[in-house]
């Protein structure tokens, strides 16, 4: 498997290959989280569900946080790869690997610490808590895996590899589903089981990401690329901070426009959670295009194609487009279909297809946001995102708390369109600006980390 230099040959052509893999690999990832929760359903019942998806909605928390972190860190990586600086790259990617060492040590102490308090925050049944303790120490214990599986995956998609964590994804989703009915089948594990699974699985992944790493010649790091580097460890952090701030201001963003979706009714919460999991499923070509846009934009900022970048940014748009509006078809004209799927009310139903109608019209704002937020992200201006994160998440808060009480669940869908468009705004706005800087801008990256 090669690696995807971005910094030459057909734009179209390389962003197209490498947003192929990443999407493929995502849906799998979906996928596995929808059968891991059947599995989990059929062989501990729906309290065991309720437990452990009452842990995911605190966990993503943590979770976020790291993917926030590990994608910044990859910032650097994608432009000193483009740069074909290696002696940086190395040095990088050693720090990279220092920082979410110490990051998950610290997450580890305060996951286990706080877990309890959280759950009782949450108002969590009774007859919850204990397996949720129990799944969520297991999770928690093993977060340096979790880490070191989202690191590496970042850094091959810095460098243009987006089949290893492909690779990596199938592998380990294989090995979970087998340990769960293993673990839950044959030796009657609880819930600590599919735990157990699911870091079992993931130290699998970094395994195979560490093991095409070590093949990549650029990354065949030594002890002096651990050695302190003040100014490039601050660079990371750089990135990496305001990405985890946005990740986790949209987590306690979504719970609070959860808790007031709950306050009126099951149908609205059943319709809400239903709308969210189809959300989830039909952003994925956004994300992945976000995921091969800040790939793209860091490569060729590194190398200072300034030219190349708003190329690769308009065949995104393309890209972005197409995909809507084939999504977007689905999703107006089968949207009670779908709802259907995992509704059995009436009320339920029709709230849902409203919302995935009006989601439809509203897709292209969604997977336009993820291609000029990414590519900012990039080029190594994180504040801007960082910034419309929580102006989209403040938008989407006051549209649901106020409309909910004038025009109902309507409210909902109304919400995420005003929260896509105030983010795009603001994201659009600031890339539209960059081309005016990027010459001193580049300069300045290569004058700030040699100095």
């Amino acid at each position: 498997m090669q690696q995807t230099d971005f910094t030459r040959g057909p734009i179209t052509k390389s962003l197209l290959s490498f947003f192929f893999s990443m999407l493929l690999a995502n849906i799998l990832q979906q996928f596995y989280s929808f059968a891991d929760m059947v599995i989990i359903g059929k062989g501990l019942g729906d309290e065991a569900v309720a437990a452990v998806g009452n842990f995911t909605t605190f966990s993503f928390l943590i979770t976020g946080f790291i993917m926030g972190v590990t994608n910044g860190f990859s910032v650097m990586i994608s432009q000193t790869y483009g740069e074909k600086d290696f002696a940086a790259l190395r040095k990088a990617a050693a720090l990279a690997v220092k920082l979410s060492v110490l990051m998950a040590a610290v997450l580890t102490g305060i996951g286990l610490w706080i877990l309890y308090p959280v759950l009782q925050m949450m108002k969590t049944d009774q007859m919850l808590v204990t397996d949720c303790l129990t799944y969520g120490r297991v999770i928690f214990g093993g977060l340096l895996i979790t880490v070191f599986y989202n690191l590496f995956s970042a850094i091959l998609r810095a460098v243009g590899d987006s089949k290893t964590p492909l690779l990596a994804i199938g592998v380990s989703s294989c090995i979970n589903l087998g340990l769960d009915f293993l673990f839950l089948f044959w030796f009657d594990t609880g819930v600590a089981g599919p735990a157990w699974a699911t870091i079992a699985a993931q130290l699998v992944s970094v395994g195979i990401c560490c093991c095409r790493l070590y093949q990549i010649r650029e990354f065949r790091l030594s002890r002096s690329d651990f050695a302190f580097d003040g100014k490039m460890e601050r660079e990371l952090l750089r990135n990496g901070v305001p990405m985890t701030f946005m990740n986790s201001i949209t987590s306690v963003g979504c719970i609070f426009v959860q808790g007031c979706v709950n306050g009126y009714g099951v149908i609205y919460t059943s319709a809400y959670s239903v709308c969210n999991k189809y959300l989830n499923f039909f952003m994925l070509p956004g994300i992945t295009i976000g995921f091969a846009v800040s790939a793209f934009s860091g490569q060729n900022f590194g190398a200072k194609k300034f030219a190349r970048i708003c190329g690769g940014v308009k065949a995104a748009c393309i890209m972005a487009g197409v995909s809507s509006l084939f999504l977007g078809m689905v999703l107006f004209f089968f949207a009670k279909p779908l709802a259907g799927l995992m509704l059995t009310g009436q009320a339920a139903i029709g709230h849902t297809a409203v919302f995935l109608r009006f989601l439809a019209m509203f897709l292209i704002l969604l997977n336009l946001l993820f291609v000029f937020r990414s590519c900012l992200q990039g080029m190594g201006k994180p504040a801007v995102p960082m910034c419309s994160g929580i102006v989209e998440m403040a938008v989407r808060i006051c549209v649901i708390f106020l409309g909910l009480p004038v025009v109902g669940f309507a409210a909902a869908a109304y919400a995420e369109g005003t929260a896509w468009l105030g983010a795009l705004f603001i994201n659009l706005a600031a890339y539209l600006f960059v081309p005016e800087r990027m010459e001193k801008e580049g300069d300045a990256f290569k004058l700030h980390r040699n100095t």
